[in-house]
């Protein structure tokens, strides 16, 4: 082995034991891990003729939305993963953080190694005591400039490793915000379907109400009615067609929503996806808490950033000690163009700086309590992502099992109202009722419909949003798209 090699051997052996040595422990500490999040039962309760199962035995699904079996769907959510814009600053600002990476490195890692040409005509002055007080000189230079600062204490390779995991936690943050737009989609679609249903529905409930205060307007002036019932009927009439303005309102403003979310303008909203296009999905994939660590991006993000707060404090701690500087340059110099290119000309020059910080008015131990400081809240804020975790999945499996037992009861009411419309129906055209008493009906099961409708989108939303929560395969993260940051990383 040459001198050099051992050189460059004992340095690499020095730096890489010093990063053990410095900085506090980069694995988060461990969190408790229940065997259940709230709802202990395999199977959720049967609903509108589905049962959806928790099960455990198989893997999150990337493109989870796809199980809801609806092209429509299928094709606004890749338009939105496509088109938005939020989505495309995100993966615009990885790429700007990947480049910083690798600048950082290049100059850490490498030697500096820079060439200069410098001519130069000057006046100058001289000496009081000649007789001629200035001069008039030219200068010719040109040089090629090298520098190397050996990391022995591995405090560059610390800030390199601390800016890739930084780079890594933003990758985990775009994963996150490419999940989170696709399940805004999903939402907004369902939204937008439940809405239009509840308009269809408030819509003849008005026709309804109006219908029955004309009718009890008009026996109230036969004398078979009082003026109470009258107004009655008109207050309901009017309390219901009172809600549309405000449904209407809404039902616009998610369109519009959805529309952004695509990546298109408000006014070109795409086609409503009906509530009955879309199939509740029957096995939902429910991951214990133990495998969900490495499955949900925000988590994987608060990890990287455990790790990149103890390399940076490591880096603040090795800041701290000896640092070895090595120059050399050569060139040419002189006062003419002849002297440049001749022999007399070559100047040269070799250096060696050794610095060891020694006052520095308290910043750099400040600066290393600063960086421990962040890495005890980088650990802390592990810990709470790890539990909002938990508790995301845990609300979202109780609201799925309340959705299953809301839409039981609604269906049930609307079933019975459907069954009082039709008997009040046959009773009328039997003369036994009224025909106001039809209208009373169908407004009642027009409103058990409504309740109907909001529950059944209430279970297919909180369907998406236990998706969203599971996160993606834990092989998804091992690959080249996500771990591998950039080549040659620390």
């Amino acid at each position: 082995m040459t001198r050099a090699a051992l050189i460059l051997t004992s340095a690499a052996t020095l730096t890489l034991s010093a990063c053990s040595a410095f900085g506090p422990e980069r694995n988060p500490p461990a969190m408790p891990s229940p065997e259940h999040y709230a709802v202990q039962a395999s199977a959720l309760p049967t609903a509108d003729g589905v049962t959806q199962e928790i099960r455990h035995d198989i893997t999150p699904v990337p493109a989870w939305w796809q199980a809801y079996q609806s092209a429509a769907l299928n094709a606004l959510v890749e338009e939105g993963l496509a088109h938005n814009q939020s989505l495309a600053a995100a993966r615009h600002n990885l790429q700007a953080a990947r480049e910083q990476l690798r600048s950082q490195i290049g100059d850490n890692l490498y030697p500096a190694v820079d060439v200069g040409f410098k001519p130069q005509r000057q006046r100058a002055l001289a000496l009081p005591t000649l007789p001629q007080q200035t001069f008039v000189e030219n200068v010719f230079a040109a040089q090629v400039q090298t520098s190397y600062t050996f990391d022995f204490f591995g405090a560059a390779l610390l800030a390199d490793r601390a800016l890739a995991e930084q780079v890594q936690q933003q990758a985990f943050q775009l994963e996150a915000t490419r999940r989170a737009i696709a399940a805004n989609i999903v939402a907004a679609t369902i939204n937008v379907g439940s809405l239009q249903a509840q308009l269809d529905a408030t819509t003849e409930l008005v026709r309804l109400g109006e219908a029955r205060a004309e009718q009890m307007q008009q026996r109230y002036q036969a004398g078979s009615a009082s003026h109470d019932d009258a107004l009655a009927a008109e207050q309901d009439a009017a309390n219901a067609a009172a809600t549309l303005p405000t449904l209407r309102a809404q039902w616009l403003a998610v369109r519009h929503a959805q529309a952004v979310l695509l990546g298109r303008t408000p006014d070109q909203a795409p086609d409503v996806v009906a509530l009955s296009d879309l199939h509740l999905p029957t096995a939902v994939p429910v991951s214990v808490p133990t495998e969900l660590l490495h499955q949900r991006p925000d988590i994987l993000a608060a990890e990287a950033a455990v790790r990149t707060a103890a390399d940076a404090a490591g880096a603040a701690t090795a800041s701290m000690f000896p640092s070895l500087t090595l120059s050399a340059s050569y060139g040419r110099g002189g006062f003419d163009w002849s002297t440049f290119t001749s022999p007399a000309g070559v100047i040269w020059g070799v250096g060696a700086s050794l610095t060891q910080p020694i006052f520095h008015g308290g910043a750099l131990v400040a600066r290393k309590h600063q960086y421990e400081a962040s890495y005890t809240a980088a650990v802390s804020q592990y810990k709470q992502t790890v539990l909002s975790a938990f508790q995301n999945v845990a609300d979202t499996l109780v609201s799925l099992e309340e959705d299953a037992n809301t839409l039981n009861q609604t269906e049930r009411a609307a079933a019975a109202a459907q069954q009082t419309a039709s008997n009040t129906t046959s009773r009328y055209q039997l003369g036994a009722l009224p025909f106001y008493a039809t209208l009373t009906a169908g407004q009642q099961y027009q409103n058990a419909q409504v309740q109907s409708i909001r529950a059944r989108a209430a279970r297919l939303a909180d369907t998406a949003t236990l998706y969203d929560a599971m996160g993606n395969p834990p092989e998804d993260y091992a690959g080249n798209s996500l771990r591998q940051t950039v080549r040659g990383t620390p």
